[in-house]
């Protein structure tokens, strides 16, 4: 998921060896694992591992945007495209089709603003295919299932460890997670095709700033008036307690009764959010009138940190996610009439800055739901929250003398403070709502 910090140095690119991997898909299995185990259908639960553990190992160092390891993610993700027989996206330029892993790179030029400096110009791919539908009367209605694969690699920029300096941040729940869900519901799709076409996409740039995404919306490969819905996975593999959040249910009036119906025979506890944007790739798509929904199960102690590794990951509970996407993502595809967009009022949270800004250390609830404050899933280990004895559960309903209604009034509040100040914040703790009045001495980031 994307930082509240978009800067980065371009780094040389490795064009050679990417071409070189691709070829190499193309002409043997070394890149394009196979979906058995013994001659049978490998069950999710060990590809969606398999496909964590890769993409989260450190021959891949962390998948920032500009790097080598980047570019080799890349060219995993297309061989596993080539392995699931995807078709190539309608207006490729390569002339291999399915099973041929140059088809589905689309090569771009990231291009950054940095502050107090020339945009940053980054070399890399996004990487696209398509699953045709069933119907011939549908075929030009597409809905789109999509996910990050960066993540911030040996740069402590957006890191909320900088203190590790260039120790590799693998990102297996942010966003190797997302990416194998998408893989998974590719493969269920593959297998068993809905009316409409599917288009699966894998993103590049979205820790600088949701540059992969945004640069597909504005070159897609089907005019986006032919979209129909978009499903974005970021951050899906760390299920806790059967709740998931899903974003964008006021995008369309249809999306709560799809949702609702799709978790009949799954029963997780949802917590529906209507807005379209946020801080994911499902905001590229919104912004372009398409309904979206974003599937995420919440931040954690390890989110833009060195421990976020794939021995951390829920597998059994992703699982459960990507069967709550399918059912979703087949009722949007396969119902007669597409889904009816609408625009959602929303207030947007100003981003805290880094750098001088004042740490807390909390890892708040995204889901939020309708009570009034901002409820913390956890704080971070060793932070000012954790030392003034702020706790999972705590309801914030009050910070350095503000308010707290949600989030936002949370952002606006801590974005006034510097690290060294004291601020008394009021939370109301457990099932008797008991009213706490604590002091937190703030510090900054790392210190």
């Amino acid at each position: 998921m994307v930082s509240t910090v978009h800067m980065i140095s371009a780094l040389p690119r490795r064009a050679t060896l990417l071409a070189f991997v691709l070829a190499a898909a193309c002409r043997s299995g070394g890149t394009r694992p196979s979906d058995t185990v013994g001659g049978r259908a490998a069950p999710d639960s060990v590809m969606i591992r398999r496909d964590i553990e890769t993409l989260a190992s450190e021959k891949f160092e962390g998948r920032r945007t500009g790097t080598p390891g980047n570019d080799s993610a890349a060219a995993y993700l297309a061989g596993r495209y080539a392995a699931l027989r995807l078709l190539p996206a309608p207006d490729v330029s390569s002339h291999c089709g399915a099973g041929c892993a140059a088809a589905y790179i689309r090569r771009f030029i990231a291009t950054e603003p940095v502050r107090g400096g020339p945009p940053a110009q980054m070399p890399t791919q996004n990487v696209v295919g398509m699953i045709a539908g069933t119907d011939p009367a549908l075929k030009n209605e597409y809905v789109v299932i999509g996910a990050h694969f960066d993540h911030l690699g040996r740069s402590t920029v957006g890191a909320l460890d900088p203190d590790h300096g260039s120790e590799i941040r693998n990102g297996a729940d942010d966003n190797a997670s997302g990416s194998a869900a998408v893989l998974a519901l590719a493969r269920r799709f593959a297998l068993a095709p809905a009316k409409r076409p599917i288009l699966v996409m894998h993103f590049s740039g979205e820790e600088e700033g949701l540059l992969g995404s945004a640069y597909l919306a504005e070159h897609p490969p089907v005019p986006v008036s032919q979209m129909v819905a978009m499903l974005n996975f970021d951050m899906v593999g760390r299920l806790r307690d059967d709740k998931v959040i899903v974003y964008g249910l006021g995008t369309a009036p249809e999306m709560e009764s799809v949702l609702s119906s799709a978790n009949t025979a799954v029963g997780l506890k949802i917590s529906m959010v209507p807005d379209g944007t946020g801080p994911s790739d499902h905001s590229s798509f919104y912004l372009k009138g398409i309904p979206v929904l974003h599937f995420f199960t919440d931040v954690h102690a390890d989110y833009h940190r060195a421990s976020d590794d794939a021995d951390k990951i829920n597998v059994p509970g992703e699982v459960r996610v990507v069967d709550l996407a399918e059912r979703a993502a087949r009722d949007i595809a396969d119902r007669p009439k597409r889904l009816t967009f609408a625009k959602v009022a929303t207030s947007t949270a100003r981003s805290v800055s880094s750098g001088n800004a004042a740490y807390f250390g909390s890892i708040p609830d995204m889901g939020g739901g309708d009570e009034t404050g901002m409820r913390l899933s956890g704080v971070s280990p060793g932070g000012p929250a954790e030392k003034a004895g702020l706790k999972s559960g705590d309801l914030i309903v009050e910070f350095a003398g503000k308010p707290i209604k949600n989030i936002y009034d949370y952002t606006d509040a801590i974005s006034v403070c510097k690290p060294g100040d004291v601020v008394t914040v009021v939370v109301l703790r457990g099932a008797a709502k008991e009213r706490l009045s604590i002091s937190v001495a703030l510090t900054r980031r790392g210190g």
